[in-house]
């Protein structure tokens, strides 16, 4: 049975990326809408969400020392690293977490839950290596410091299904399988450590996963994003030094200049501020218009399907392939003769602008929910049934750049130079689809300059940090 998708695309897509002029209409980056579609992460159990609307009623926080748009792994991150940096402050700083809809419901409760470097599939012909190499650097800065706060709660592992294990991707083609050899051998010119990178034959896969496609494996990680992301708020919230406060159902609506900093606006009344981030991703053109279009951020719609395979599968491995397009794991099994259940992503390459200047995650696509239903059926058949229905499937708003660097740095207006900055804002935005292993880093990165500014001292750029990640690198 052949595969469902479209293969070899990955090329297209980048041209579309960077030349398809958007509509008036498209370029309109709209709030967050109501009534998304149900994810697993946030809707599969009733006490999936314990945040999830915090701070919607009542008074709204009149001031702060820091607002935060967006509660999902960036923003949240962003207020673990104030608070941790405000630890010995003289006076208790404030921090406010704005949310459109129920706490984490954007792209971090949406996503495939995965938290796995590139490494390799970091050096494209087109990329630097020195790049490539910050991106490794940047990705392990994240990856480990997630583990070591695993490490450091003991009850975090088992809360938010943490799992260290192996990711397979396969190739589906071989052109596929070529390119990705030739990105090892640039890796591994470039001395990065590849110890744990295994090729495997399609022999070796049949036997071994049922799966007639050769592959690479690397380190891997996965866990329940939301999960995650509520334990960081519960653990920023009791640092000493600082007070945080969540606003849920709370959307920004405008960011105005006032004579002490900033007034954000929203419909239950505004918030005076020095400070601003916005770790809005997709939604990021919301708020600053100027990165609307493909020269900022792009808001793309991904659709998720969680499907239960019909016999036992590896535990601890997680997959990807088609350039990345599909990604899939099975859930750590709870219950004795339970059979896994996968969460896989994808399918949106099959659709003429791939889901580009999306911001509806209300509603599905039905021709890339078709594409879903039939992938791991003709990939694996032995192991998924044909024609059986997933047993949850939803939608969320990616932000993607078309170079694949986040936005991390002062807000700048468009088509200026450094000096127009709109001194006191920040964003961290636009992960290309692969936010989770960097936007521990780049939040860090945009608290740290929040922190050099407060106390008048010039902020130093991380090692691991890529230079084309800053806005005022940006062309």
């Amino acid at each position: 049975m052949p595969l469902s998708i479209s293969l070899n695309i990955h090329r297209e897509h980048s041209r579309f990326l960077s030349e398809y002029q958007p509509t008036p209409t498209e370029r309109r980056t709209s709030l967050p809408v109501s009534h998304p579609t149900a994810s697993f992460w946030l809707n599969s159990s009733p006490d999936a969400n314990p945040l999830a609307t915090q701070g919607s009623t009542g008074l709204l926080t009149s001031d702060a020392d820091v607002v935060i748009i967006g509660s999902g792994i960036t923003g949240v991150f962003a207020a673990y690293h104030l608070a941790k940096s405000f630890q010995d402050e003289r006076s208790s700083k404030k921090i406010v977490v704005l949310e459109a809809r129920d706490f984490c419901s954007g792209a971090t409760g949406r996503n495939g839950g995965h938290l796995t470097e590139h490494l390799i599939f970091w050096f494209d012909p087109g990329v630097p290596t020195a790049t490539a190499l910050r991106e490794c650097e940047l990705e392990h800065h994240t990856v480990s410091n997630v583990a070591r706060l695993v490490r450091q709660h003991p009850d975090w592992a088992d809360d938010i299904d943490y799992v260290e294990g192996s990711r397979f991707v396969l190739f589906f083609s071989p052109e596929e399988e070529q390119d990705g050899r030739q990105r090892f051998e640039a890796a591994r010119a470039a001395g990065l450590d590849l110890s744990e990178v295994k090729w495997f034959t399609c022999g070796e896969m049949m036997q071994t996963h049922s799966i007639n496609y050769p592959a690479i494996r690397l380190p891997a990680r996965n866990l329940w994003p939301l999960k995650l992301v509520t334990k960081v708020f519960e653990l920023a919230s009791s640092c000493s030094g600082s007070n945080i406060t969540l606003h849920t159902h709370t959307p920004a609506t405008k960011v105005v200049q006032n004579g002490r900093g900033w007034t954000v606006h929203t419909p239950r009344g505004a918030i005076k501020t020095a400070y601003v981030i916005h770790a809005t991703n997709g939604y990021a053109g919301h708020l600053l218009p100027g990165l609307t279009g493909p020269e900022g951020v792009i808001p793309v719609r991904g659709q998720v399907v969680a499907t239960r395979a019909s016999q036992l599968v590896a535990a601890r491995e997680s997959y990807a392939g088609n350039h990345g397009f599909e990604y899939w794991f099975p859930r750590p099994i709870k219950e004795r003769g339970e059979l896994p259940l996968i969460i896989l992503g994808g399918g949106r390459e099959t659709q003429g602008q791939f889901e580009t200047y999306q911001t509806d995650d209300a509603h599905l696509n039905d021709k890339v929910g078709a594409v879903l239903r039939k992938f791991l059926p003709s990939l694996s058949p032995e192991i998924f049934e044909r024609g059986k229905q997933p047993e949850m499937e939803w939608t969320g708003i990616m932000g993607f750049t078309q170079s694949g660097a986040p936005f991390v740095g002062p807000v700048l207006e468009r088509n200026s130079r450094q000096s127009a900055v709109l001194n006191g804002q920040y964003i961290c935005a636009g992960y290309t689809g692969h936010g989770m292993p960097r936007a521990y880093a780049c939040a860090e990165a945009v608290a740290g300059m929040i922190v050099a500014d407060m106390r008048s001292e010039r902020w130093q750029q991380p090692s691991w940090l890529p230079d084309n990640y800053l806005t005022y690198n940006r062309t």
